[in-house]
């Protein structure tokens, strides 16, 4: 199992709708998102920064990442969600949500 850390800027002018969204996240975008070996998924709030924290169980991430990214109910939602988040300036090439690094877990 891989843990990951991610970190992206909201709109704050649309925090309440983006929050609003996610209190009932679209259930084909929770069934990709398990059948793409993704479990214990949070999102975090805090001075106009949003944290996602992540389980990836699966064998191929790149593939999973693609199966995701293909799938039309996906690509629906995150045409909503794109425009209310602000990428961070530090996020590497490719990333839309910036990947932290881990340096300390306890199981």
């Amino acid at each position: 199992m891989r843990r990951f850390g991610q970190l992206i800027g909201v709109d704050p002018a649309l925090l309440e709708t983006y929050k609003s969204y996610h209190a009932a996240v679209w259930p084909e975008v929770l069934e990709m998102i398990k059948a793409c070996n993704i479990s214990n998924y949070s999102i975090y709030y805090k001075n106009n920064m949003l944290f996602a924290y992540m389980e990836y169980t699966g064998d191929d991430f790149a593939a999973d990442m693609a199966k995701m990214a293909a799938d039309p109910k996906t690509q629906e939602w995150w045409a909503i969600m794109e425009p209310m988040q602000r990428p961070v300036s530090s996020r590497a090439a490719g990333e839309w949500w910036a990947n932290m690094e881990e340096v300390f877990h306890l199981e």
